[in-house]
C-alpha cells in the first residue's frame, strides 16, 4: 500500500509538473515575451531586420499551424497512420521564440563578450522548446507527429531569422532578462487558460458549415465521422 501510494503521489506530481512545462507554451504568455525581445533587437541591438524578419516568421508559422488545425477540425483532413491532426501550436511558439529569446538575453547580460554566450543561450532555448513539445504529449493534448511537426516549423522560424543577419553585441543591459523573466513568472501562475484552441475551433466552424468538429476518434473511423458530426 505505501507504494503504491508513492507511486501515485509521484504520478500527481509529474503530471502537475508537466502541467506547468505546458503553460510555457502558450501563445498568450509567449507573445508579449516575444515582443519584449524584438524591441530589444531593435533599440540595444540595432538589428531592426532581425526583429522584422522574426516576427514575420512568426506570424507566417502561426498561419501554417492555424490552417492545419482548421483542415482538422473542419474538414477532417488529417494521418491516421502518424495519428496527425494538426500542428501543435505550442510547440511552434516555442521553438520560434524561445531559442532567439535565449540568444538576446545572453547578449543583454555578457555584453562584449556575448559572442562566447550566445550558444549557450541558443541551445537552452531550443532545450526549453523541446521539453515544451513533450509536456504536449505527456498532458495527452498532441501526439508525437503534430509535436514534431511544430517544433519542425517554429525551428524553420528561428533558423531563417538567425541567419538572416549577425549583429556584433551592444552595451550590457540586464533590462531584458529582468523583465522577461518578471513576465513569465507572473504570467505562469495568474494568466487564464488559453482562449486559442476554442478560437480555432470556432473559426473551422465558420469556415466549414459543421456543427461539431471533428475528433481524434474521427480520424481512425472516418466512414462513421460524417453521419456522427454532420449538421
Amino acid at each position: 500500500m505505501v507504494n503504491l501510494y508513492h507511486r501515485f503521489m509521484f504520478s500527481m506530481a509529474t503530471i502537475a509538473l508537466w502541467s506547468v512545462v505546458t503553460r510555457l507554451g502558450e501563445a498568450q504568455i509567449l507573445l508579449p515575451a516575444t515582443l519584449m525581445t524584438a524591441a530589444w533587437f531593435v533599440w540595444r541591438d540595432h538589428s531592426p531586420r532581425l526583429a522584422a524578419l522574426w516576427l514575420g516568421g512568426i506570424s507566417v508559422a502561426t498561419l501554417v499551424t492555424t490552417a492545419s488545425k482548421v483542415a482538422f477540425l473542419g474538414y477532417g483532413w488529417g494521418w491516421p497512420a502518424l495519428d496527425f491532426t494538426g500542428v501543435s501550436g505550442h510547440s511552434m511558439f516555442a521553438a520560434a521564440i524561445y531559442p532567439l529569446t535565449g540568444v538576446a538575453i545572453s547578449r543583454a547580460v555578457a555584453g562584449l563578450q556575448a559572442p562566447r554566450w550566445c550558444g549557450l543561450g541558443l541551445a537552452a532555448g531550443v532545450a526549453l522548446a523541446i521539453l515544451v513539445g513533450m509536456s504536449r504529449v505527456a498532458v495527452e493534448a498532441h501526439s508525437w507527429s503534430e509535436v514534431v511537426a511544430g517544433l519542425l516549423v517554429g525551428g524553420t522560424v528561428t533558423l531563417v531569422a538567425a541567419r538572416a543577419e549577425r549583429s556584433p553585441p551592444m552595451r550590457h543591459s540586464l533590462w531584458l532578462p529582468m523583465v522577461v523573466c518578471a513576465w513569465l513568472g507572473s504570467a505562469l501562475p495568474n494568466a487564464p487558460p488559453s482562449p486559442t484552441h476554442g478560437w480555432v475551433t470556432q473559426l473551422s466552424l465558420a469556415l466549414s458549415g459543421r456543427t461539431e468538429p471533428y475528433t481524434r476518434a474521427d480520424l481512425f473511423a472516418p466512414h462513421t465521422a460524417p453521419a456522427e458530426s454532420a449538421r
